[in-house]
């Protein structure tokens, strides 16, 4: 199975898309993950990403919908959901990553809420994967398998590192939980997080190679799942975010170290790692 790496516009917005797609494809990644966030900047990264594919036809971008509706309700939730995934669908993004629902809603708002993702993606001819997320339905491992149950065709993008920081653990009492979980992970939030927060300081730094070891385990195990079903592509983003993700020194709000070099690391790690 063939395993590509994207890299996230988020915490790179000081660079034009024009410069950011040029810098990506000279670390080796092979698409981009993209919030696009109104017509001059979608436009101008869509003139960007049809410049790299001159170079590499194969290369790929992932879309992300994030809903702000004015009011707080499921159907003004659906609604703007609904506008973003058929803006998104034009674009002809792989997939869409949706942040979907939230974490107060009942299961049966929710429910509303997913299943009115899924009839879009039905009609419409396109992927939506739901990112397992503090504040969406997907926010807590045991509380989302229920969703699983009633939708079993669900596509995740996995962020275990929500998980981890809501149980306030590395989930070692989860394992049949996660297990359960794992087979619909499609695409992967290469993000190290810990029991207090979604991010380590720097995955490279020894005293949380424990935890890297751990993320990465589960990684491979969606990996093996997926080739053992027959699929010959994954895709996976590292995605180290800018602060306040990461730590940073008080006072100074200096960052304790490079989101850039963290996600580049990460893709260069796990290359020589997962299979």
């Amino acid at each position: 199975m063939q395993i590509k790496y994207s890299f996230s516009y988020w915490g790179s917005e000081q660079l034009t898309p024009t410069q950011f797609i040029n810098a990506i494809t000279a670390e080796g990644f092979e698409g981009a993950e993209l919030f696009l966030t109104g017509d001059r900047i979608t436009d101008e990264f869509l003139l960007a990403i049809e410049g790299a594919r001159k170079l590499n036809p194969d290369f790929y971008f992932i879309t992300l919908q994030l809903p702000f509706p004015k009011e707080n309700t499921v159907a003004a939730h659906i609604q703007v959901m609904e506008e973003n995934f058929k803006r998104l669908a034009e674009l002809n993004p792989l997939f869409i990553n949706s942040h979907t629902g939230k974490d107060y809603f009942s299961f049966d708002e929710n429910s509303r809420i997913i299943d009115a993702a899924m009839n879009f993606s039905a009609k419409n001819g396109i992927r939506i994967l739901h990112e397992t997320h503090r504040g969406r339905f997907s926010f807590h491992a045991a509380s989302l398998i229920p969703y699983l149950d009633r939708f079993p065709q669900m596509e995740l993008v996995g962020d275990f590192s929500h998980f981890c920081t809501v149980s306030e653990s590395m989930l070692e009492d989860q394992q049949q939980i996660i297990n359960r979980i794992l087979p619909h992970v499609s695409h992967i939030h290469a993000r190290v997080g810990h029991e207090q927060g979604p991010q380590v300081s720097n995955p490279q730094a020894p005293e949380w190679q424990g935890h890297l070891d751990q993320f990465i385990h589960w990684w491979q195990q969606i990996i093996t799942i997926k080739k053992q079903s027959g699929q010959s592509l994954f895709t996976i983003t590292p995605e180290f975010g800018p602060t306040p993700y990461m730590p940073t020194v008080p006072f100074t709000q200096e960052p304790l170290s490079s989101q850039w070099d963290n996600n580049v690391f990460m893709k260069n790690h796990l290359k020589s790692l997962l299979r």
